[in-house]
């Protein structure tokens, strides 16, 4: 009994000085978009309330699969994190190899941010708003453009497009980049994608914006009204970015990351930083409603997955 006491003192010292050495931090998708952008500039304020430097490290593969794996077979001690996304939610459903189990591998921290889309129309498209898109898709095959199997922009046109009741032609892209050159010179008519990369070509004329995938309207582009304001009631759709830990991970510890999570996000500068690229930094007010609100994701996916027949082929 005496042992036992003992380690449940030095457990609880170590949790009271935590932490006490660098924290990593995986990206595991590329360096140089949204979510990369942003974890890199929240851990940098991360690093003022706990003590340590939180050291940022791209892992990117297909899928964020690679460096999502890595993080779940790490140590529960607070010292390895993930950087998680939307397709951390979805690719376990997705792709069988996966190899990785979302609620049960993982531990919540914290939402970081959330990204509203767009949907956006090549101006040659004869469609200036939601209800004009959807009638002309009544009266004939329209398709639209996506960086992938899973991507942002195929899930928020999938649900689009079941709750508008048509169907349009998916055309996958390896990457945002070749999807939207495509929709910009007209092989594609239309695709959705986050705001931060399409509102430099709508305020240039290139896009046409028919409506924002988020609850309210965007101060970017408040001319612009919601997709759900234009007849599909409750339709959403935002990318959002998050921080989890390996399951097991100690509650006090989590508690800690996310109250510095929850201050970082809190900065005035920053938070106007991010607006500019039509960003939300947002933390959640408790472990339990971040890892409810990953639940309600990944349940919501796999039912949309399901009934859509999405998946490798």
């Amino acid at each position: 009994m005496r042992a036992l006491l003992l380690a449940m003192a030095i457990c609880g010292a170590a949790h009271a000085q935590y932490p006490a050495k660098p924290i990593r931090v995986i990206v595991p998708v590329a360096a140089g978009g949204n979510q990369e952008i942003t974890i890199r500039a929240v851990a940098e304020e991360m690093a003022k309330s706990l003590g340590q430097p939180l050291l940022v490290e791209a892992r990117p593969s297909a899928s964020a699969i690679v460096g999502t794996q890595f993080v779940a077979r790490s140590a529960p001690d607070g010292y390895t994190l993930l950087s998680v996304s939307t397709t951390f939610a979805r690719a376990a459903t997705l792709v069988s190899s996966a190899g990785y189990e979302p609620v049960r591998d993982f531990a919540a921290v914290s939402l970081v941010s959330r990204i509203p889309q767009v949907l956006v129309v090549n101006p040659g498209l004869p469609a200036n708003n939601v209800a004009e898109l959807i009638a002309l898709a009544k009266s004939k095959e329209l398709a639209y453009a996506s960086a992938g199997l899973g991507s942002t922009g195929h899930i928020a046109a999938e649900l689009f497009s079941r709750q508008a009741g048509i169907r349009m032609l998916h055309i996958p892209y390896k990457g945002n980049a070749q999807s939207m050159g495509d929709v910009l010179g007209g092989q594609v008519p239309l695709m959705f994608d986050q705001m931060s990369t399409s509102i430099a070509h709508i305020k240039a004329g290139k896009l046409r914006a028919l409506g924002v995938t988020s609850r309210a309207r965007s101060p970017l582009l408040p001319e612009v009204p919601t997709i759900a304001e234009q007849g599909l009631a409750g339709y959403e759709d935002v990318t959002w970015n998050g921080l989890m830990a390996p399951a097991g991970t100690p509650r006090e510890v989590l508690e800690r990351l996310r109250a510095a999570v929850a201050t970082a996000v809190s900065g005035p500068e920053l938070r106007q930083r991010f607006v500019e690229r039509a960003i939300e930094l947002q933390a959640s007010r408790s472990l339990e409603e971040f890892a409810a609100f990953v639940r309600d994701e990944v349940a919501a996916f796999v039912r949309l997955a399901r009934e859509a027949n999405l998946g490798e082929k």
